[in-house]
């Protein structure tokens, strides 16, 4: 039978009990963990968001309470009174924050029983995770996700704390806005008051917070939901949290000097002390070295260019590359002279996803160089791939030639996936570096036009505005991205802040007067009324949380994450509505075609 608290109220949480306690009589409320029966004394695990405490039922003391005891099961709700004690020597558990103490039991409340569980509410449990996103109320309760939501909270207020105390006015910008499309795909929301337009959810709050900066409001920040309708992967979900925050009046350093102390406060709240400044690469060092613009930079084979050495080579696929223009570039894998042919053609298979027409290779033996390409090769050619590479016995070439973007990508993700393989990426530590002087534009062959690398009020660098008629691609922007082990965990740029450059940059997008009007048209006209120069980041916070915790995907940091088919196995949405309600706003659904 259960029963009512009756006006208890709980002395402390179960994981605060301490030995500063013993001799006092508390009530505690919570989960029952298991029972154990030792043929008189039940011991029950009490458990609540703080911690486990175990009780003690005694027959020859209490023996009401101690029948009631008996018919306790996993997860039913309980609350107690009883007096704190010493464990008796030798039962103490060093592994529990409250392993030196255990209540004696005098009273107990059943306040609620629980069905029989789909899986078991410890850390360690190997169900599916479909299974425990169906059950998310049950999987919140393991303490290692509870841990993860709480340092979420703590970073939460450092976040508000640090940049409140900057200067930073927290202000909530919009979620039923206007459709911009670029990139992702919007999520939109038909407007029952205005039949046949729709809002879309915000993919960020980019625009708002330029007009914040130039309603004069000099420094905002907020904790944002944004959304994108994309295909996810583990570091994706339909909807996730940005920090986000913009300044005005500031360059580049500004911005880059006061969000290093932000992140310094983050992972402070998780323990951990980093040093500033962090390191900074410019985009052409990134990918030139690691093929990527976000680089992980705790480990070695980095890329080197051959390109002088094989320029005249006699193996034509590299003398082709040359004559084209493009870059031969090669990693040295060390000890990969041991890979199968299996793991060769695996390695294949990935560089021609990336774009590779093959992939080159050469094991240094005992024998000699062993390779289809080693007959092509002159000796001097192999000294001097050799030297630049630092290669030796036993190592593994491989080599990419194509135009530089296409020869830096293939050797990079082939750097990230060997990096695996060999397991030589490190599993601790937080390795931060800057990336700079991303290029303003990249030409999309497909659309035949040039497209921005970042967003199109990103401002280009100074020296490089008069390029900007004459050669777009080699222009720079003023945007910059933080990486942290290998993910990047914020982006953001100096805006445009002057009318005529915003002009002339849709103008290099190919975006016309009238379609620029129709997408932005709120933000052109506020840029003509003063705008200060300013600039601005976003941090991804589940991305940020998840790296902190070591989680291996963001959605262990999100309380109720989707799928990676964008559903909620908890709540089963999306789900199909009435008609009634499709009727309201206008929306005719239609079968999809076979």
């Amino acid at each position: 039978m259960l029963e009512k608290m009756a006006g208890w109220r709980r002395s402390c949480y179960c994981g605060e009990v301490s030995a500063a306690d013993i001799n006092k009589e508390i009530r505690l409320m919570g989960w029952v963990q298991r029972r154990r029966d030792h043929g008189g004394l039940i011991f029950i695990d009490l458990r609540d968001r703080e911690g486990l405490v175990q009780l003690v039922f005694n027959p020859e003391k209490e023996g009401a309470v101690h029948a009631k005891a008996h018919d306790l099961r996993n997860e039913f709700v309980i609350a107690v009174k009883g007096a704190v004690q010493r464990r008796p020597e030798g039962t103490e558990n060093p592994n529990l924050k409250t392993g030196q103490v255990e209540i004696a039991v005098t009273e107990i409340l059943v306040l609620n029983d629980s069905a029989p569980l789909p899986f078991m509410i410890e850390d360690d449990t190997d169900v599916s995770e479909m299974t425990r996103l169906k059950y998310r109320y049950l999987d919140l309760r393991r303490a290692s996700l509870q841990g993860k939501l709480v340092l979420r909270h703590k970073v939460a207020m450092a976040t508000r704390n640090y940049l409140s105390g900057n200067g930073f006015i927290e202000v909530e910008t919009p979620v039923l806005t206007k459709s911009t499309p670029e990139g992702a795909r919007d999520y939109l929301v038909p407007s029952r008051l205005n039949p046949g337009s729709f809002y879309a959810l915000p993919q960020s709050p980019q625009l708002f917070k330029q007009i914040l900066m130039i309603s004069g409001f000099d420094r905002y920040f907020q904790i944002v939901k944004c959304f994108r309708d994309e295909d996810l992967r583990a570091d994706r979900q339909p909807e996730f949290t940005q920090i986000d925050a913009e300044m005005s009046f500031v360059d580049r350093e500004d911005v880059i000097n006061i969000m290093e102390g932000l992140i310094v406060s983050i992972f402070k709240e998780a323990g951990v002390e980093l040093k500033v400044p962090f390191p900074r690469m410019s985009y052409a060092e990134a990918t030139g070295r690691f093929g990527v613009d976000n680089p992980d930079v705790r480990y070695g084979l980095e890329l080197k260019d051959l390109t002088g050495i094989l320029s005249g080579s006699g193996f034509k696929v590299f003398s082709e590359a040359v004559a084209k223009k493009g870059v031969i570039k090669a990693l040295c894998v060390e000890g990969g002279a041991s890979f199968s042919r299996k793991d060769l053609d695996d390695l294949t298979e990935i560089a021609v996803s990336f774009g590779a027409k093959g992939l080159a290779w050469v094991k240094i033996t005992e024998e000699g160089w062993q390779s289809p390409i080693a007959k092509f090769l002159t000796g001097p050619e192999k000294d001097g791939i050799t030297a630049a590479l630092g290669a030796k016995t036993g190592d593994l070439l491989l080599f990419a030639a194509d135009k530089a973007g296409v020869a830096n990508t293939v050797l990079g993700r082939l750097r990230t996936n060997i990096g695996g393989r060999l397991g030589i990426i490190p599993k601790e530590g937080f390795n931060f570096v800057w990336v700079t002087e991303f290029p303003m534009f990249e030409y999309d062959p497909a659309e035949k036009r040039y497209v921005a690398v970042h967003h199109p009020f990103t401002a280009p660098m100074d020296e490089d505005m008069e390029k900007l008629g004459t050669d777009p691609l080699s222009v720079r922007a003023k945007a910059y991205d933080l990486v942290l082990n290998g993910s990047e965990i914020g982006g953001g740029s100096i805006r445009i802040h002057r009318s005529d450059v915003q002009a002339k940059i849709f103008e290099m997008l190919g975006i016309a007067r009238e379609e620029a009007e129709e997408r932005f048209g709120f933000l052109l006209e506020a840029l003509k009324y003063g705008t200060p120069p300013h600039g601005g980041i976003a941090f991804g916070l589940d991305r940020v949380m998840a790296i902190i915790t070591g989680s291996e995907s963001i959605r262990d940091c999100i309380a109720f994450p989707k799928t990676q088919k964008a559903t909620c196995a908890m709540s089963e949405a999306p789900s199909p509505v009435d008609q009634k309600q499709l009727d309201d706003i206008f929306i005719r659904v239609v079968k999809k075609a076979q």
